[in-house]
């Protein structure tokens, strides 16, 4: 039986907003990934059936399918195809769930999966510009106005009673961790620097205090509880995966890190919007046979704090299991390529500290989410 193993996994260091990383076109961003990938596996770019690349923001520069451009700004030979795709926030972690599926099926021996975002260049709500992408019947049918993520945010903190307070502290301990595992050298293995541009994650602060986090004024209500402190940074960065099968892994000499063990997906209510990692957390492991407890470590994409902090509370996982190198609060979320990046760090982490089990999942525009476990080999 064919299945789907993770060779390698690489990230660009996460830029800023109008950062270090602000003056490079995201095709470039994403031919370093690549490049890099293939630079670290020894694995021959003619073979790739075919490029799988997330991307939110499909205008300007990240149009006319950027993952075909990124192949093109990569050297790679010509014969390589690629595609993008779009699953709002999930849209490189989907690109990893079609290439392993591609795998599996026997369509593709060798694929890469991963994905970019460069919101300095192409700003967030960009490729909306022209027109309203949602009908009248859509709003009347949920009975709003619109869609808005920093609402559900909201919605989110109200429902599962989350208090200004313990989403700063949480924002804060995001920004610790991930200062911690650069201090640590914990990162070093799934990063390739730009050389005289970036070498580290570039959004963490430190020495931050909780009396600074409350000076922050609410972003989305008056008496709201969500700040740009307690949410995601915008920000620049891309990841690649090379994903084959254990057989082909073998006969090409190729060491893999993981199993893409389980894959799957969720829809939920698209006003809250942000919830439906839990549900897309307990199908996962019951499609996978296991228990909550027996993930030891995951990665719950920290788009606003509410949304992991109300993921524990309805997983009953382990706290200290949850983003335990930080997350997008302190890191940033480079829209399309962040679900990659969140893989990236997830298989390096386990095979770092011999965790068998991982588990991502992350919330998604139109009320969606993606589920991976991923199995340490």
């Amino acid at each position: 039986m064919r299945d789907a193993v993770i060779v390698d996994a690489v990230r660009t260091p996460v830029g800023r907003r109008r950062g270090a990383l602000a003056g490079v076109h995201p095709a470039e961003l994403s031919a370093h990934v690549l490049r890099a990938l293939a630079e670290r596996t020894g694995f021959d770019p003619a073979e790739v059936d075919d490029v799988v690349w997330g991307c939110v923001s499909q205008a300007g520069e990240q149009a006319a399918n950027i993952a075909r451009t990124a192949v093109f700004a990569a050297g790679w030979p010509v014969s390589v195809p690629a595609t993008t795709v779009d699953r709002q926030c999930g849209s490189s972690q989907q690109a990893v769930h079609a290439a392993a599926a591609g795998v599996i099926a026997g369509h593709y021996d060798v694929a890469v999966a991963g994905g970019v975002e460069s919101m300095s260049r192409v700003p967030m709500g960009t490729a909306r510009q022209d027109g309203r992408p949602v009908p009248p019947s859509v709003l009347e049918r949920f009975g709003v106005d619109g869609f808005n993520q920093g609402i559900g945010a909201e919605m989110i903190a109200a429902k599962w009673g989350l208090s200004r307070q313990r989403l700063d502290e949480y924002s804060l301990a995001s920004h610790e961790k991930a200062a911690a595992a650069i201090d640590s050298g914990a990162l070093d293995g799934q990063l390739a620097p730009l050389p005289g541009l970036l070498d580290a994650d570039e959004g963490v602060r430190r020495g931050g205090t909780m009396s600074k986090l409350a000076a922050l004024p609410a972003a989305f209500r008056e008496d709201g509880v969500i700040t740009a402190g307690n949410a995601s940074q915008i920000s620049d960065g891309a990841a690649a995966l090379l994903i084959t099968t254990s057989e082909h892994a073998r006969v090409r000499g190729l060491l893999p890190v993981a199993r893409v063990h389980t894959a799957v997906l969720a829809g939920d209510d698209p006003v809250m919007m942000l919830a439906a990692p839990w549900p897309a957390t307990a199908r996962a492991l019951r499609k996978a046979g296991l228990g909550i407890d027996d993930i030891g470590a995951f990665e719950v994409n920290e788009a606003f704090a509410p949304v992991p902090l109300a993921w524990l509370a309805e997983t009953g996982a382990r706290p200290e299991r949850l983003n335990p190198l930080g997350g997008a609060i302190a890191v940033g979320h480079p829209l399309g390529g962040s679900g990659a990046i969140l893989l990236t760090r997830l298989v390096h982490h386990m095979r770092d500290n011999g965790i068998r089990y991982g588990l991502q999942t992350m919330c998604e525009g139109g009320g969606m989410a993606n589920a991976t476990i991923v199995e340490l080999l």
